[in-house]
């Protein structure tokens, strides 16, 4: 009851208003939960990761707005002389509408690169449990699995990195990148299978570890990233349709990836 009514009364505190820094900061602390010891990693990697896309953000959007500070004062004084009173009314939608672009392009730079470390984290744990596997039927599975598994993974990868109109040396780096993690991954396994044991105490914690902090990277840039901000966008708010086609593809998605896992 105190804790409801505290924001209640921020007409006579100030400093609990929702639009104040002090609110915003109680907000955070009361997010808090109660989780087994692999749950507890994951939401500290996705806390953490949360910290590295909001940073990541502040970053990206200071160098631009000092980038494009510099360019405003390097323009043409007298073109801005010419330039009347209605047009320069006229301009602020254009203005607006760059501005919105480039938002969102920074957005989805971000994403392309805090996924692509998520991914990368993941594929090497992946490679390395399937290259220090000595079970030929394990070995199958895992193969089946993989290449299922990789190939939707790399499409919503490459969906991420189209988004954020890279250069081509940039793409192909990203792709290169999430290319050869597997692949590197399983090397390592092999390489690894005299002295690594994947039974071992060492190698459990760490195997362990390693996934849950890249399923609570992957959980959060699923669902914050990507999921939201695709079914809160503008595009599926105005088709009721092909929102509902999303939900079926997502859980249909869910379902044949929880399978996988399970089968493999």
């Amino acid at each position: 009851m105190i804790g409801v009514c505290l924001p209640l009364l921020s007409r006579y505190m100030p400093s609990l208003a929702p639009d104040s820094d002090m609110f915003a900061v109680v907000k955070a602390f009361a997010s808090g939960k109660k989780f087994p010891f692999t749950a507890f990693v994951a939401m500290i990697s996705a806390l953490l990761t949360l910290m590295v896309d909001s940073f990541a953000m502040s970053v990206y959007k200071k160098h631009c707005s000092r980038a494009s500070d510099v360019d405003a004062n390097n323009g043409s004084i007298q073109e801005n002389r010419s330039v009347t009173t209605e047009n320069s009314e006229h301009g602020h939608g254009p203005a607006l509408e760059m501005n919105h672009k480039l938002s969102q392009l920074l957005r989805h730079r971000v994403i392309a690169q805090v996924l692509e470390l998520g991914i990368v984290v993941h594929s090497v744990v992946i490679g390395l449990a399937m290259g220090a596997s000595d079970n030929r039927c394990t070995i199958r599975l895992l193969i089946a699995a993989l290449c299922f598994h990789q190939m939707f993974e790399g499409m919503g990868l490459g969906g991420c990195i189209l988004q954020a109109e890279y250069e081509f040396q940039m793409k192909a780096i990203m792709v290169f990148f999430f290319s050869v993690t597997t692949p590197l991954g399983i090397v390592l396994g092999i390489g690894l299978t005299k002295v690594y044991s994947a039974t071992s105490p060492t190698a459990l914690i760490v195997v362990g570890l390693l996934n849950a902090s890249s399923a609570g990277l992957l959980n959060y840039m699923a669902l914050v990233d990507l999921l939201a901000a695709d079914f809160l966008g503008p595009k599926l708010q105005k088709n009721m349709k092909v929102q509902a086609w999303s939900y079926v593809a997502v859980l249909l998605g869910s379902g044949f990836m929880s399978l996988m896992a399970k089968w493999a």
